[in-house]
């Protein structure tokens, strides 16, 4: 049996990529298992103090408030195409407020607000592919 080294390759951009420590991919009779540990014990000590220094300092700096993407899919900005959008830039937003849909294998996804605020920027397109986590709304 001679092992796709393009597929363990793969797989492991995947870990650094989606921030895993493990992965599987099967196909046919073929099982190949990815993982890796995150950091190791002396960094891990360390981590938690530099970053509250971090942190900090970017609260004091950074007002602003960020909305990511919670899926993988396609950002709508309206609820069908040519329709009004559900934000618009110096928009007051409460929480829980529709923003966008992300489209995500053919489910309409409604990502509401986390936050009360104004809208500062939509960060996206509408009908553009979105990752998770990717900041899609910036409110003031």
């Amino acid at each position: 049996m001679k092992i796709n080294k393009n597929i363990i390759k793969e797989l492991n951009d995947y870990l650094d990529e989606f921030n895993l420590t493990e992965i599987e991919y099967t196909e046919n009779d073929i099982k190949v298992k990815v993982s890796k540990s995150r950091v190791s014990r002396n960094i891990e000590n360390s981590l938690p103090i530099q970053k509250n220094k971090i942190e900090k300092e970017e609260i004091s700096i950074d007002n602003t408030k960020k909305i990511t993407s919670p899926i993988i899919g396609t950002a709508y900005l309206a609820p069908e195409p040519g329709g009004k959008k559900f934000i618009d830039i110096g928009q007051k937003i409460k929480k829980g407020d529709t923003i966008m849909i992300v489209e995500a294998m053919k489910t309409m996804n409604h990502v509401p607000s986390p936050k009360d605020g104004i809208v500062k920027e939509i960060t996206v397109e509408d009908g553009q592919p979105v990752e998770f986590g990717q900041t899609i709304a910036i409110l003031d």
